[in-house]
């Protein structure tokens, strides 16, 4: 394996063709060939399916893509420090719950470290989701909850995929309202007072299990559900239905606006909010300084 064979393997799998990849890296079109047949077979897996319509991953290829970006991304790092090289395309992914203090970190990561060149991604996306994504290093970093009902399960799930788990901060359990919602006024909001009104919650796909849920109290009866997909609508349903969703209480004004607030729900129970990685691998530089903008976003 060399450094030259993963970028081929980017390459290929970034433009969908090896045609256009092999333009793209100047060198010949069986040459490529050659070097991805040469890394499939030292490693015993198959990177790529071919057929007639193109190339496309396959699933232990999507693995391999990740190993290989992360290698790739410390060789450029080492050869910028040592050599003062300049530094290429800086590319980092977070997968992460709707968390607006996630977002703000990532906000911030970029600010500090984005230079002229970057690719980020922030995924807000479903629970089961982030938990693949950093498994098959997609991100190299997912944030997510546990708490006593989806602890078991969730943790089981991060070990059969090789994954640690930190906490950043424990929560009490509050509600997301509208500035202007009848329940606006009260200091603390219980179940019944909730009764009434829309619930909204995210969409867990494939994987919609409870404990996947990004909802506390998601087994709890309501007669109005709203299921969204992203925090966007959620906020516009809060303000014009009225509705509510269950969450930690961290919320950034700067990114979402003044029309939505956090109150207290009176129930016992907590979320503890941190960050997943996989295990007994270094962390990257990018992923060192998100950690310290998380932190920074919540205290």
């Amino acid at each position: 394996m060399t450094l030259k064979q993963l970028s081929y393997v980017v390459t290929v799998a970034e433009t969908g063709s090896i045609t256009e990849a092999a333009k793209q890296l100047y060198i010949a079109q069986p040459s490529l060939t050659t070097a991805v047949k040469e890394l499939e077979q030292e490693y015993c897996i198959t990177i790529f399916h071919r057929s007639k319509k193109g190339i496309e991953l396959t699933p232990e290829g999507d693995e391999f893509l990740g190993y290989a970006r992360q290698l790739l991304d410390q060789a450029n790092l080492m050869n910028a420090h040592y050599t003062g090289t300049k530094q290429g395309k800086q590319r980092f992914c977070v997968s992460a719950q709707h968390y607006s203090f996630a977002v703000e970190a990532f906000v911030k990561l970029i600010q500090a470290s984005g230079g002229d060149k970057y690719e980020f991604h922030m995924r807000e996306t479903q629970t089961y989701d982030i938990i693949d994504d950093v498994a098959h290093r997609r991100s190299e970093i997912g944030v997510l909850y546990l708490n006593t009902f989806n602890e078991p399960v969730i943790r089981k799930t991060l070990r059969d995929h090789g994954l640690t788990f930190t906490a950043l901060f424990r929560a009490a359990p509050h509600v997301f309202i509208g500035k202007n919602s009848p329940l606006a006024k009260k200091k603390e909001i219980s179940l019944e007072d909730l009764a009434p009104y829309p619930r909204l919650s995210y969409e867990q796909g494939s994987h919609n299990s409870f404990y996947f849920s990004e909802e506390i109290l998601s087994t709890m009866d309501s007669d109005k559900e709203i299921i969204v997909r992203d925090r966007a609508t959620l906020f516009n349903l809060l303000v014009g239905l009225n509705g509510y969703t269950i969450c930690s209480g961290v919320i950034s004004e700067e990114l979402n606006g003044p029309h939505i607030i956090a109150k207290p729900l009176a129930v016992d129970d907590y979320m503890e909010i941190g960050y997943i990685l996989p295990a007994n691998t270094p962390q990257s530089a990018l992923t060192e300084k998100y950690i310290c903008f998380l932190n920074e976003a919540l205290a």
